[in-house]
């Protein structure tokens, strides 16, 4: 059990490996590419991680059976050596096709842990982990890959449980506390969802309030409303070691809130960093010399993550350089959709490309929601 949650903390987070507590405002270390490449081999997903018996109904992604040979694909890929394609969502299930050799394929559908694929006149699943070099056939009008647009934020109007199912009998992902702020995925059947990790979650709207949509585009429906919005999740483990993570997020995201000029960059490790204690950040799980240790700033690469979410939604903000946190991805978003933080090599820095200003806000209640969004900020 000790060896899974410490393996759970280092994937939530990459960060910058720093010296030992009493030099952490010397200079900082750099990573040999062995310590990087251990580093970024962390964020491994549990296959098993979506949950199998639920109570209610739950969000029903599109099938195979949906699809078939001349059905319109959204993207084009690249499927890695050695990948299978199923015929259903099970990876010990029968396969419909399998390539020794990387090959090209069509993307029809994406859902949270799988997409279907077509290579030939084979179409079945693959793991999105399996898929890389995504690109959009129509990118004037398909959203970038791993995009989810949010359509309302909300606020809860008391404790408010992020639910397995759309039941309230079932088990809860996380409990938020009153006025947490939160964006919605989408709406159905009286609940609010949100993605959730690799699944999703799911809010009964009688427990939310102040619900304001989110511009479909970058014209702002009025003042109240963003051009873009995502929330991700995080643990809320009473640990020491974990609480410590809690706060670095907090920190995070109030450095990083800030107004940005037409043209104007961020980057995230100089201006939401330096990870040190003495600008707030706290210890927690980090890598040095191959060995797992207490560090500051761990969570920040969550802040970084869930921000890249928001900005693939923003067609003229201009991502400069980002890099996902290993093959796998870090497990609290959709595979393709982090971004690691922490060194010259690992860092999220965009620019925005827009004729307007831009406000970027990070939100989070220390409960288990982080709230990324973007607004337009009238001249």
């Amino acid at each position: 059990m000790l060896k899974r949650m410490l393996a759970l903390f280092f994937a939530l987070c990459l960060m910058l490996p720093l010296l030992p507590a009493v030099a952490e405002e010397e200079a900082e270390e750099t990573l040999t590419q062995e310590e990087l490449d251990a580093l970024l081999s962390l964020d491994e997903v549990d296959e098993n991680e979506v949950p199998a018996v639920v109570v209610g109904n739950v969000y029903q992604e599109m099938t195979r059976e949906d699809f078939d040979t001349k059905s319109p694909a959204l993207y084009r890929c690249c499927i890695l050596a050695q990948s299978s394609i199923f015929k259903n969502k099970d990876l010990n299930g029968p396969k419909v096709a399998y390539n020794n050799n990387a090959v090209s394929a069509d993307v029809l559908y994406v859902g949270s842990y799988w997409a279907i694929v077509r290579h030939g006149d084979d179409i079945g699943y693959v793991k999105r982990d399996r898929i890389y070099e995504v690109k959009a056939i129509d990118p004037v009008n398909t959203a970038p890959y791993g995009v989810q647009k949010s359509t309302y934020i909300a606020t809860t109007a008391d404790v408010c449980e992020v639910r397995k199912s759309m039941s309230d009998s079932d088990d809860s992902w996380v409990v938020l506390n009153p006025g947490t702020r939160l964006s919605i995925w989408k709406i159905q059947d009286g609940w609010a969802i949100v993605p959730y990790w690799r699944s999703y979650g799911y809010i009964n709207l009688n427990d939310l309030t102040d619900m304001i949509p989110v511009s479909p585009t970058d014209t702002p429906i009025n003042e109240e409303t963003p051009i873009a919005a995502y929330t991700s999740f995080y643990t809320m483990d009473a640990a020491a070691i974990n609480q410590g993570r809690i706060i670095n997020i907090a920190v995070a995201c109030n450095r990083l809130t800030r107004v940005m000029q037409p043209g104007e960059e961020l980057n995230f490790n100089k201006h939401v960093g330096p990870y040190k204690a003495s600008i707030g950040y706290q210890k927690a799980w980090v890598l040095i010399d191959g060995e797992s240790v207490p560090g500051y700033g761990g969570g920040t690469c969550q802040v970084s993550s869930t921000l890249y979410n928001a900005l693939l939604q923003l067609p003229k903000v201009e991502i400069l350089q980002r890099r996902p946190h290993g093959p796998a991805g870090a497990k609290y978003l959709p595979h393709g959709v982090d971004a690691a933080v922490g060194s010259d090599s690992l860092n999220l820095r965009f620019r925005n490309n827009y004729d307007f200003p831009i406000r970027v806000e990070g939100h989070t209640s220390d409960d288990g929601a982080l709230l990324m969004l973007v607004y337009k900020v009238e001249q």
